[in-house]
């Protein structure tokens, strides 16, 4: 079972290499960014310990996507029970490693809980279809495991975006090897490794390879994973899918947003201020579906602005351990100072400070800028950090356009008092995701995500859309005699 709080990890200074082996690259240290503390030390992956893995993985595969459906739908369920049991196996380790407030963290947690419920379910989906022939013979079309699946997870959600390709690829039969990013190798991946494990996931099935990025670049180039899913910026998603496409891979990439929030003339404005606070703050706007631009109606801008740098001032920040604390740290100072020059530069350019703007060590205020020039930093870029932009418009048609005029697309949010008016609009939006009366973070097991342009590319994380990511279509006929032909 999970190890003690007490004691050290089963996997303190190891990989997960289908049992917990030492790396041949020595081990990293992880450090907590609220405070620079060694939270642990993990295994650090090399390319010759992914070759390994890869092998490994290969063999494991043939016999564990052989299984009947309910037995790997039994692993994943226990998984879901253990967790849901003792949700601080995995919280414990999001708080320090990825500097997650207290809130962040549980409700991750349940993520992952429902996560691994739904791809248990999912191995019992249907998985193909009777077609029709002119032959008289059974023409099948069915669907089959693509075979070792090439995962790469970032920091901000770590364990939920592993997990969400981890968990589905294992329901329908893949085997795994999941490289998490290196500042959170525990919760996105070495905890969620023990937790299969203890749930009876066979060995070899999964492998967990923290590492830098030559062990992510091999993975992508490994003529063993056949299918790479990748969670990160887009830069490195273009990067992946260049690498990828001469060895016709299947890839599949989440990338980066600069999400709008509209709020339109007849939204109530003080519950449009809470959602939009909550878009651009949560987790320190560390979110790839964070709030990036509040198109507020010119009738409501003003007010709108004002409860919302009210409500930026009076968040507290601080060490995420105390629960307290609604934020907590930036990743790492690298992180801090791009939102840093993000806002800076803007103000430069004309926008104006309504609140924040300033930080102590990792900890950045929340933010809110209005006045925004549409050429600034703070209006086209995707900042990953807890800033709040407010652009005013006069009419729809102006928010539509500036709304689609954005490289990204991958999820808009429409405040109104009408929503099937909303309802409307969302037909004439370019994102993934539309949410008529919420804010733009927003995610479940059951429901299909992913972004348009360069939000994404490939299938689908949730749900029915997890068989077109993780599977291959196969088409099989059956005739009763061996069909004879004219010569």
């Amino acid at each position: 079972m999970t190890t003690p709080a007490n004691a050290a990890p089963v996997w303190e200074g190891k990989i997960f290499d289908g049992t917990w082996t030492k790396a041949s690259g020595g081990v990293i240290e992880v450090t907590a960014p609220a405070d620079g503390s060694l939270v642990a030390t993990v295994g650090n992956a090399t390319v010759a310990d992914l070759d390994r893995a890869v092998a490994a993985a290969g063999k494991a595969q043939r016999e564990w996507g052989a299984l009947t459906y309910d037995k790997r739908a039994s692993v994943l369920r226990k998984a879901s029970a253990l967790l849901e049991a003792d949700p601080s196996r995995i919280a414990r380790w999001l708080v320090p490693e990825s500097g997650s407030g207290q809130g962040k963290a549980a409700f991750e947690v349940g993520l992952l809980v429902s996560e691994l419920a739904e791809s248990a379910a999912l191995a019992s989906e249907p998985y193909g279809e009777i077609l029709r022939s002119f032959k008289p013979r059974l023409s099948v079309a069915r669907r089959v495991p693509v075979g070792v699946v090439g995962v790469i997870s970032p920091f901000n959600f770590p364990a939920i975006l592993a997990l969400r390709s981890v968990a589905p690829a294992l329901a329908v039969g893949n085997a795994v090897v999941l490289k998490p990013d290196p500042r959170t190798p525990i919760a996105g991946g070495l905890a969620l490794a023990e937790l299969l494990a203890d749930a009876g996931l066979p060995e070899g099935v999964l492998h967990v390879l923290p590492g830098g990025a030559d062990v992510g670049a091999a993975l992508v180039a490994h003529p063993g994973v056949p299918c790479i899913s990748f969670t990160g910026s887009t830069p490195a998603g273009r990067a992946i899918a260049t690498a990828a496409a001469p060895l016709l891979k299947k890839v599949h990439l989440e990338l980066g947003g600069n999400n709008a929030l509209l709020v339109l003339p007849d939204a109530d404005v003080e519950a449009a201020a809470s959602a939009g606070a909550w878009g651009s703050f949560l987790h320190q706007g560390q979110i790839c579906m964070t709030t990036g631009r509040h198109l507020v109606h010119s009738s409501l801008a003003a007010k709108y602005t004002e409860l919302l740098a009210e409500k930026a001032k009076h968040l507290p920040v601080g060490d995420p351990t105390d629960p307290a604390n609604a934020l907590g740290p930036i990743i790492d100072a690298g992180q801090r100072d791009k939102i840093h020059e993000v806002v800076t530069s803007s103000v430069a350019q004309g926008a104006t400070l309504a609140a924040g703007g300033t930080y102590e060590g990792l900890f950045y205020r929340p933010t809110v800028l209005t006045d925004v020039p549409r050429d600034s930093r703070a209006f086209t870029e995707e900042i990953f950090g807890p800033v709040a932009p407010v652009t005013v418009y006069e009419t729809v048609e102006e928010a539509l356009e500036i709304i689609n005029a954005s490289e990204f697309g991958l999820s808009v949010s429409i405040l109104t008092g009408n929503p099937y008016a909303a309802y409307e609009l969302a037909d004439r939006i370019e994102s993934g995701a539309v949410h008529i009366n919420d804010q733009t973070v927003d995610d479940e097991a059951v429901a299909p995500f992913g972004g348009n342009k360069a939000s994404g590319t490939g299938g689908r994380f949730g749900g029915r859309a997890t068989l077109d990511t993780f599977t291959e279509v196969q088409w099989v006929t059956v005739q009763s005699q061996i069909e004879r032909y004219p010569f």
